[in-house]
């Protein structure tokens, strides 16, 4: 994809209305910028590929919040009871106090309507172009998955919300109605189906980040388990496995860097490329002492999930020392999260020790700061990438994902689980070589549940799929309704007086107040509603 990337310029008449504008640059001199007649393009195979690069846009650099771009996802992650945010934007999604007027729900909303405008776009227009039939159903496959994705994603958040497939004159944007999510999800399911008989296995390097069968079904993989529909959702996880192309990397670190953004273990990724379509993670990550703003802040509860190197949890481990919390544990722990006097990034080692002059010290800003940090996605090389010009893709779905889905559709649709095939599924991912946890070796359903669910929590910590979690579980409220905490300050509690800390000595950071009935979905944002007085409101909203 990074070979392909050609930015589209998108002019909305409203959130649920797009016009393609100045595909080409001779169109640039001569055509109104605010429209293009579909007499002078939709002609070649050439026309064809500017428009699906136009599809593929999700905005680079400081880009808003939608569902593909890096930001965002982190911030999803955050939202499911993994960290906050100097902003509080995680908090105020999930304290009590989101409402309908709040900006980051309506970006959410808006831009991954003004996608499915510019699918809805592509695919009335796709049929007027003369090209190879092959490669332009694959185009239209590509296409309806990224639709579908956006809709599935709508859906998960907002519940019901209009179901738009062709494009919009605007009074006709303005007055549509809410299609029941039920029915929006059923939509998805066909699309991907579709897509997934005609696109690809895989692609060859040139076309990097494009759809393929594997991206489409592990969408659809997505949308099976949050119906709970476990057969299905076993079935279409292990078409995936089937292709015996897509596989897990013996590497963990490196497949958030540049050194790993091709490897086999990616199925599905947000495209970048430095100086050019670039993004600004890593000025979000970064801490201070390097530049950054470090925006992030995980909660200790999410490190203390992360097992003991004997597999065994810190409650029960013998190798778990209170006073020494950081030793003897998953090496996932370290790659993920950075640890105040523990991690090094690039000759230097993080410090978020308070009551010193240190940039990341704890109290530099009172209250914000847990004491942790984001680690994964951070390029040690300077070289490939810095705060303000990060070309490293963004993995969206890994093959991990496949292997874990599909253990947990076989235990939830009650099949026998045996050692074979906990060997061919969690026991791949976490026995990678840079990880080499012990194998998982229980078969009782309800041990296995809990070890799925947080195999899951911590191999895709910060990768935007722990709401996803959370939600389909049914467990988002009680993982946010709880008083979290940040790092470790003292082994004495009971006798340190300079910073609130629990009773193993902990900070007393973040407390959320997640209105169960409520918040599990987001409200219909009210710049819509204000546009459109057909659209309903969720309920307490």
């Amino acid at each position: 994809m990074k070979n392909y990337i050609y930015k589209l310029t998108v002019l909305a008449g409203c959130s649920l209305l797009a016009v393609i504008a100045g595909c080409k640059k001779d169109l640039l001199n001569t055509q109104p910028l605010s429209s293009i007649s579909d007499a002078t393009f939709w002609k070649t195979a050439n026309d064809a590929t500017l428009a699906l690069n136009g599809v593929y846009d999700s905005g680079a650099g400081y880009t808003g919040y939608n569902f593909w771009a890096a930001t965002s996802m982190v911030n999803l992650d955050l939202m499911a009871g993994n960290g906050s945010e100097k902003e509080s934007i995680p908090d105020n999604f999930t304290n009590g106090t989101l409402n309908s007027t709040y900006g980051f729900v309506g970006a959410y909303y808006s831009q991954a309507y003004a996608q499915i405008a510019r699918c809805n776009n592509f695919l009335s227009n796709i049929n007027n172009v003369t090209m190879d039939a092959t490669q332009k159903a694959v185009m239209i496959g590509e296409v309806r998955t990224i639709r579908a994705y956006n809709y599935f994603n709508l859906g998960l958040y907002f519940g019901d919300v209009p179901l738009i497939q062709k494009i919009l004159t605007v009074d006709e944007a303005n007055s549509v109605t809410r299609t029941p999510r039920t029915d929006v999800w059923s939509f998805c399911e066909n699309e991907l189906k579709a897509a997934a008989a005609v696109l690809p296995v895989s692609v060859s390097a040139d076309r990097l980040g494009h759809m393929t069968s594997a991206s489409a079904l592990a969408i659809l993989g997505r949308l099976q388990l949050a119906q709970k529909k476990w057969a299905d959702a076993a079935t279409t996880y292990k078409t995936i496995i089937d292709f015996n192309y897509y596989a897990i990397d013996a590497r963990y670190r490196e497949l958030f860097l540049n050194a790993g953004e091709n490897s086999r273990e990616i199925i599905m990724s947000m495209q970048y490329i430095r100086d050019t379509y670039n993004h600004a993670l890593l000025q979000y990550l970064t801490p201070e002492t390097w530049g950054g703003w470090h925006q992030y802040s995980p909660f200790n509860e999410l490190v203390e999930a992360y097992e003991c190197k004997d597999g065994k949890t810190i409650a029960e481990s013998p190798l778990f020392d209170k006073n020494n919390p950081y030793n003897n544990r998953d090496p996932r722990l370290d790659f993920n999260i950075m640890i105040s006097d523990r991690t090094s990034f690039r000759g230097q080692v993080y410090s978020a020790k308070p009551g010193t002059t240190l940039p990341d010290r704890l109290n530099q800003y009172p209250g914000v700061w847990s004491g942790y940090a984001i680690y994964k996605f951070l390029e040690d090389d300077p070289t490939v990438a810095n705060t303000n010009n990060d070309g490293n893709n963004f993995p969206l779905i890994r093959y991990a994902e496949v292997l874990l889905g599909y253990l947990e559709a076989k235990l939830e649709a009650g099949n026998a689980i045996d050692q074979a095939l906990l060997d061919a599924t969690i026991n791949k991912v976490r026995g990678r070589a840079a990880v080499a946890m012990p194998p998982v070796t229980t078969t009782d359903p309800t041990a296995l549940r809990t070890i799925i669910r947080r195999e899951r929590r911590v191999e895709f910590a910060f990768e935007g799929i722990r709401y996803f979690d959370c939600l389909r579980w049914g467990i988002i409220g009680s993982e946010n309704n709880q008083q979290f905490t940040g790092m470790k300050l003292t082994n004495d509690p009971a006798n340190y007086k300079d910073y609130p800390v629990n009773a193993n000595g902990y900070y007393i950071y973040k407390k959320r107040n997640f209105v169960v009935g409520k918040n599990e979905l987001w409200p219909i944002p009210q710049s819509e509603r204000d546009l459109n007085k057909n659209l309903t409101q969720n309920p307490g909203y």
